[in-house]
């Protein structure tokens, strides 16, 4: 476990530079919990962790029962508590503690372990709590969170659903209290958030680092001044951090008091309803987060900015339909429903009177108060800062669309149709034709990698996991996973007389335990390698070609793959996306792929071999599933076909599993993509076959075609 009292003092939450969505989203948390979290979505090299690292000391401290390994509160202990019941015990103040989750932490480490051992044997429940238990009534901080497995999001969703921690291994229960703040942050290329654990976050916010030479400087002079000393930097901000601290206390303390309003409360309804977000959560975060500006503000009372606010911080990740959508809400469509359902409702906007829609702040907060101080955090800078000069005062961030412009991949504009190529097939000129546009995205049938593989937790091929159907049992390799109950007791049984067993009590040894062999599905690196030449170009063939890529590319996400890409055109091949989790990155290559030149089928296929050969050195475990997107021509170089032909079978030769979607068209087929699949050994399917819901599509798999070969 880490928290945030180590021996380096922690960075100023203060002296943080710019970011004011990001601090302001984590100081609406510690004003109320209740709010539900931060998800900081980011590049690399922005300060999210260092930003939500500091929270965790402008925190208040908690009052928790002395002795207590599960922070219950004294005033209103765990009736179910496993250090329980607790009687006139020891009250205890301590810190508030924020806990980090690695992305490749065990299940027992995350809920704790039970020594099933002693509880077969003895009857006791030995528990040593895990990670959820430590992070009951402060933070738990996941790092990375897009690179989280699958169980242990599985594990954090019931958590936070249900406010407790389950541990039940075969019969054994044990339960504890598991209320906590959840923050994560996770740089998008990586790869994208489950939708269920992306609704769990309140907040959401995205941070780039500023491209203003001020605040550069200002984060670079701050910086090397805190690794240099970081006992007196953190000194110098001192009484920043604790008047900051104070104004947290104080909104804690006037937020019961604040009053929302049936106009507001409207105007949250109509938002949601707009947005056309899933559910009712985004409803009650946003009037949580509305109530919290209010408070952080020093009103009474929730406005209309409030709204607005609570909007663009909880909507913005509950609207996206796919992995392919960019965050963000449209501000415009935004402030035109504020209006309309907020113009007669001004009766409630004074709920003590007071005319003025805009009061000021409470005097002497860190950021000097002022019309505006509610819905901003101290600014960097004012006051004179103690490490430097003052620094200009951060400008206003730009708004959610402007950054997701500058940010995410955009569709380009469909360029005016340029003449096709004519007669299919026919050498091109070599002249490079413009990127057009997908069609729209389908389901696609599922293709799988044969055999049983022991790979990374996914929804593709079937591989021995932790989680899924029994199959076996096998003696333990180190700590004890999920107990076979029935294996164990067999391989006990025969020993009973001679280890003298007397009453009911079942004598186990460790020499006795057996864990359960499990099957479940694994995620694979599913290399694409797209044929981009002259004979492709057909602008709308080659639309409908985008599309199935890009229903394969969801597919891929859907089923927890690493993906990759590699082009060929010209004379070459060229990796157009090094294997990622990020399918965003594959759809914005995909996007502005242009098309031309001859087919160098051969160059494709061997660049496909070097990219798997790297990543099998780096991953073993993960299998890779070969999609060919090509009409199987070959032209250019020396006997192009015979070439293609022998680095087809060098693939084959290593066990790569592939799959050859067959793009040609028209009358006339001539059979070429189906003799490549033929081999590569693997399965060749038309662009109709594709469709999961085609009514002429052949039920095939790369196991069934393998067995047939």
């Amino acid at each position: 476990m880490t928290t945030a009292h180590n021996t380096t003092p922690q960075y100023p939450f203060t002296a943080v530079v710019g970011m004011d969505d990001l601090r302001l989203a984590l100081l609406l948390n510690a004003v109320s919990p209740a709010v539900g979290g931060v998800l900081v979505r980011g590049e690399k090299g922005t300060a999210k962790s260092t930003a939500v690292r500091a929270l965790a000391s402008l925190m208040p401290p908690v009052d928790v029962v002395g002795g207590c390994r599960f922070a219950c509160a004294p005033a209103a202990p765990d009736p179910g508590c496993p250090d329980g019941p607790h009687q006139a015990a020891a009250v205890e103040e301590r810190p508030t503690r924020m806990v980090e989750l690695p992305v490749g932490a065990s299940e027992d480490r995350l809920v704790g372990a039970l020594d099933i051992e002693r509880a077969l044997s003895e009857g006791v429940k030995a528990f040593e709590p895990g990670l959820l238990a430590d992070a009951h009534r402060g933070i738990l901080y996941v790092d990375e969170v897009n690179l989280l497995h699958d169980h242990l999001v599985d594990l954090l969703l019931d958590a936070a659903a249900m406010g407790a921690s389950y541990v039940e291994r075969e019969g054994v229960s044990v339960r504890h209290a598991a209320r906590f703040l959840l923050v994560g942050t996770m740089n998008p290329e990586e790869g994208e958030l489950r939708p269920q654990l992306l609704d769990r976050f309140g907040l959401t916010v995205e941070v780039a680092a500023s491209r203003e030479p001020d605040e550069r400087v200002a984060v670079v002079r701050r910086r090397l001044a805190y690794d240099a000393d970081p006992a007196g930097f953190t000194a110098g901000w001192a009484a920043e951090e604790d008047a900051l601290r104070a104004r947290i206390t104080a909104a804690r303390e006037l937020l019961p008091r604040v009053t929302l309003g049936d106009g507001a409360l409207r105007q949250i309804a109509a938002t949601c309803a707009a947005f056309e977000v899933d559910g009712m959560r985004a409803d009650i975060v946003m009037a949580r987060t509305a109530t919290a500006l209010a408070a952080w503000a020093g009103r009474s009372d929730v406005l209309e900015e409030d709204v607005r606010q609570a909007a663009l911080l909880a909507l913005p990740h509950r609207r996206r339909r796919n992995p392919f959508d960019a965050p963000g809400l449209d501000e415009d469509k935004l402030d035109r429903t504020l209006e309309e359902f907020g113009a007669d409702e001004g009766a409630d906007e004074g709920a003590d009177g007071d005319d003025d829609p805009e009061p000021d702040g409470p005097d002497g907060g860190p950021d000097g108060g002022g019309p505006d101080g509610g819905g901003q955090p101290p600014q960097d800078g004012q006051d004179g800062g103690p490490q430097e000069s003052s620094a200009a005062q951060s400008p206003e961030l730009p708004h959610q669309q402007e950054r997701e412009s500058a940010e995410g991949p955009d569709r380009p504009q469909e360029q005016p149709a340029a003449p096709e190529q004519s007669p299919e097939g026919a050498p091109a000129a070599g002249g490079e034709k413009a990127a057009v546009g997908a069609t729209e995205p389908f389901k696609t049938r599922r293709l799988d990698v044969p055999g049983l593989g022991e790979g990374a937790d996914g929804r593709r091929s079937r591989a021995r996991t932790a989680h899924g159907r029994t199959t076996g049992a096998r003696r333990p390799y180190g700590a004890l996973g999920k107990l076979h109950l029935a294996a164990t007791v067999q391989a006990a049984a025969p020993h009973q007389r001679a280890r003298g067993r007397h009453g009911r009590g079942l004598v186990v040894r460790r020499d006795d335990l057996r864990e359960a062999v499990r099957e479940g599905r694994e995620g694979n690196l599913v290399l694409f390698v797209v044929d981009a030449s002259g004979s492709m170009a057909a602008r709308k063939r080659m639309s409908a070609v985008k599309g199935a890529v890009l229903s394969l590319l969801l597919d891929a996400y859907q089923r927890r793959d690493k993906i990759g890409m590699i082009t060929f055109r010209g004379t070459g091949a060229e990796l157009a996306l090094p294997p990622t989790s990020s399918v965003e990155a594959g759809a914005a290559r995909l996007e502005q792929l242009p098309t031309g030149g001859r087919t160098p089928l051969s160059e494709g296929l061997l660049k496909a071999h070097e990219v798997l050969r790297v990543e099998r050195m780096r991953d073993a475990s993960r299998r890779p599933l070969l999609v060919v997107v090509t009409d199987g021509r070959a032209t250019g170089g020396p006997e192009p076909v015979a070439r293609a032909a022998r680095a087809a079978r060098l693939l084959a030769g290593e066990g790569t599993a592939s799959v050859v979607v067959d793009c040609e068209a028209g009358p006339v087929r001539l059979g070429l993509a189906g003799e490549l699949a033929r081999d590569l050994q693997g399965t060749a399917v038309t662009l109709d076959e594709l469709r999961a819901d085609s009514v002429s599509a052949l039920v095939r798999t790369v196991q069934g075609n393998r067995k047939a070969a």
